[in-house]
């Protein structure tokens, strides 16, 4: 970091975000409003994560494009984080949502819709049998009491730093070589380090020690990991994994949440990856709550055979929306006529795109940064090489310098997610939307190093 003098960027970052609460009055209002009656003053507590003080309250949104109460339009290259990687407001999408909900949105029974919507699943992740839930978070949950069950082991096993939504077993991180509650981990019902194994990414040595005990019941993978920045999986380790877990007789969980931006098969299709079972969500229904399992055919088998087992009312697998009609409506939509083949064949060139704008901005700036792509999503890190592993990645978290250039490219119409400086295409942006990125970027740059 020896190119970005830290005085200067504290600086730089308190002079955008006096900018930002004068050019945004109407949002601070809605804030302090709102403080009154939400915890935070906020819908969602996650929604505090802004760097300029409180959030941009949203008017609307279409395609790729937000408009906040201040009137201001932005580039969304965050997409809800993945949850409107379709574009907001798809026209496939809200028409079919429109009508399911005037026909009907939740009935406790199965619509054509689902039929349909397993159908293509199948086809496109290659799993036979699928359910559906309201998040991958219910998906996770749902899966790692399935595998427990027709395993009979008590284990899980998760890469540091993964990302599986709020899952309980997956709060869980490295310290001195041993597995311990993440930081920040609210009211843990146990200590995760009681549940749950965890390795690094890429240590095939490790992953193997740790499930030769075969106390494991699944290992619970993102393909790369996402939500630490992006790191990628070294050839050969899915190779790797998925031996060692046949093996060991673990079964092989691969949550697509934020790697089907990969492909329309997700990262699973792209790799050719053999899963037991695949766990998604939020991407499938743009925008509409939505997830879903699929579980190959032993898999389901197992199950089923289970007697004992109570899928059908209080064994903790299911919930009364779970499945519901306009749910499936949207997936229909989202899958069959949004996120298409001819859809990724235009995101992912955007990406590259996106990578190689930023790339440029960084050789041309001598900043020791790097950026790295998964299909049709980017993100840049603040090291001059690709981190190995979730442990590397976060001990390179620079919070200030992503709060500068998450705002900077906030004040210039460019919305990223403020988790992380990550960048998703949609069916609706455009190379002019990255090409704005890309000349934003390169202003923060200048402003850092000139």
């Amino acid at each position: 970091m020896s190119t970005v003098d830290r005085e200067r960027l504290q600086s730089l970052l308190e002079a955008e975000r006096e900018r930002f609460v004068s050019k945004h009055p109407l949002s601070r209002a809605l804030h302090e409003r709102a403080r009154g009656s939400l915890v935070g003053g906020v819908p969602m507590t996650w929604m505090m994560k802004w760097p300029g003080g409180f959030p941009v309250f949203v008017r609307e949104a279409q395609g790729a494009r937000v408009v906040d109460v201040d009137g201001h339009e932005y580039v969304d290259l965050c997409l809800g984080d993945t949850g409107a990687m379709t574009g907001h407001a798809p026209a496939a999408a809200v028409e079919a949502i429109a009508a399911q909900a005037r026909r009907g949105i939740t009935t406790m029974l199965p619509t054509e819709d689902a039929v349909v919507v397993g159908e293509e699943m199948r086809r496109r992740f290659g799993l036979p049998l699928w359910q559906f839930t309201l998040t991958a978070t219910d998906a996770n949950r749902f899966v790692l009491r399935i595998a427990r069950e027709v395993t009979g082991r008590p284990k899980v096993l998760v890469f540091n730093y993964c990302y599986h939504g709020t899952v309980d077993e997956a709060f869980v991180t490295l310290r001195d070589g041993r597995p311990v509650s993440r930081a920040g981990n609210v009211g843990p019902a146990v200590d995760p380090s009681l549940t749950t194994k965890v390795v690094e990414l890429n240590d095939v040595a490790a992953l193997e020690a740790a499930l030769l005990p075969r106390d494991v019941a699944c290992v619970l993978a993102e393909p790369a990991l996402t939500n630490v920045g992006i790191v990628l999986p070294e050839p050969g380790f899915h190779r790797a994994l998925r031996e060692i877990t046949r093996r060991t007789g673990t079964l092989l969980v691969i949550d697509e949440t934020h790697c089907i931006c990969a492909g329309p098969g997700g990262y699973t299709r792209a790799h050719g990856l053999e899963p037991d079972v695949i766990t998604i969500g939020k991407p499938l229904g743009s925008g509409v709550p939505c997830g879903a399992f699929g579980l190959s055919a032993e898999v389901a088998e197992r199950m089923l055979a289970r007697r004992e087992a109570d899928y059908v009312d209080t064994g903790g697998v299911g919930g009364t929306l779970a499945g519901n009609a306009l749910s499936l409506a949207a997936m229909r939509a989202t899958l069959t006529e949004v996120l298409t083949d001819e859809a990724y064949a235009r995101m992912i060139p955007l990406a590259e795109r996106f990578a190689a704008g930023v790339e440029g901005v960084i050789r041309e700036r001598g900043l020791p940064w790097h950026v790295t792509r998964l299909g049709c999503r980017a993100e840049y890190l603040f090291h001059p090489t690709p981190p190995r592993n979730g442990g590397e990645a976060a001990s390179r978290k620079d919070e200030e310098l992503e709060a500068f250039l998450h705002l900077f490219a906030l004040e210039r119409g460019v919305l990223l997610t403020p988790f992380h400086n990550m960048a998703l295409m949609s069916p609706a942006t455009t190379a002019a939307d990255v090409d704005r990125h890309t000349a934003v970027f390169a202003e923060a740059a200048a402003a850092l190093t000139s």
